[in-house]
């Protein structure tokens, strides 16, 4: 996680914020596809691009393997649980990738956004608000966390709880990305 909060962010910065700056984004709108079909089409191909990159790291589970007897279960898990969080912080990104036309700012908002869902399961966190917040508000802070869900199936276990979690958000971050692209075209 703490490696794929810079890596991610420096991917996704230049999704959008780079169409609007060179003005290419009007191009791309005159083509006949939706704004959801283009969205969705540079968040997959950014995930795919992420997705060669984690499969890159297969030599390393095969030293692994060679050099012990580890548990080939997790470490499955472990990549579709690191695939699953790349798609979580692209779709963050791409849709504060379309709120600037400046990639640097899309970068540190960014890394600032992905930052807050990783930790928002932390302790240090959940105490700030445990003092004055309703138990139901402290939960729901901490069910965003990215930790929480990846240390679940980090540990081997795919549930389906997180697997909602990875989709929701995605899908969330992707529909507000459509919404934000919608307005920036019609204004």
């Amino acid at each position: 996680p703490w490696l794929y909060l810079f890596l991610i962010p420096a991917l996704s910065m230049r999704l959008w914020a780079e169409e609007q700056k060179s003005g290419t984004i009007e191009l791309l709108m005159t083509l006949p596809i939706s704004v959801s079909s283009a969205v969705v089409g540079k968040f997959l191909a950014a995930w795919a691009f992420a997705g060669i990159g984690l499969l890159l790291t297969f030599p390393m589970w095969l030293s692994v393997n060679y050099l012990g007897s580890p548990d080939n279960g997790v470490i499955f898990a472990g990549y579709i649980g690191s695939w699953l969080m790349a798609g979580g912080y692209l779709a963050i990104g791409s849709c504060l990738s379309a709120l600037t036309n400046n990639q640097v700012i899309a970068f540190v908002l960014t890394v600032v956004a992905c930052f807050m869902f990783t930790i928002s399961g932390h302790e240090i966190v959940l105490d700030f608000f445990q003092g004055w917040a309703p138990l139901t508000l402290v939960d729901t802070i901490s069910s965003f966390s990215f930790l929480t869900h990846f240390a679940a199936i980090m540990d081997g276990v795919i549930d389906l709880r997180d697997l909602m979690f990875f989709g929701s958000l995605i899908a969330l971050f992707l529909f507000i990305n459509v919404i934000v692209i919608d307005q920036k075209r019609a204004g």
